[in-house]
């Protein structure tokens, strides 16, 4: 369960679909940098474990739309603490990150 949570993209689809139900296009549009064939394979997940439903309405072009359910939305305010975390501290983790490769911690420091 931990690697489903965890997940990046499991992460932004459950946050993304926190306020209303959204069509395949607009999660797509909305998470930026996933490629369809992961929004696809993340969504299929999401809905194996019960955190979320897709909803196909039969019509001309069919329309189908994704919804947390209540298990997911059980989820949320947990997956909106960790974004806002991830976003809050972005800087610190790169610049450490930075500080880290640039003194050669853990390795022997090129001459």
């Amino acid at each position: 369960m931990l690697d489903r949570i965890g997940d990046k993209w499991s992460v932004l689809v459950v946050s993304t679909l926190g306020g209303e139900p959204l069509r395949y296009s607009d999660l797509h549009a909305s998470i930026p940098g996933i490629s369809q064939r992961m929004l696809t394979v993340t969504l299929k997940a999401l809905e194996r474990d019960g955190l979320l439903t897709r909803t196909a309405y039969p019509e001309v072009p069919p329309r189908v739309e994704y919804e947390l359910t209540d298990l997911g939305r059980s989820l949320l305010d947990a997956v909106m603490a960790l974004a806002g975390w991830a976003a809050t501290h972005h800087e610190a983790v790169a610049t450490s990150r930075r500080d880290h490769e640039a003194s050669g911690v853990g390795r022997a420091k090129a001459r």
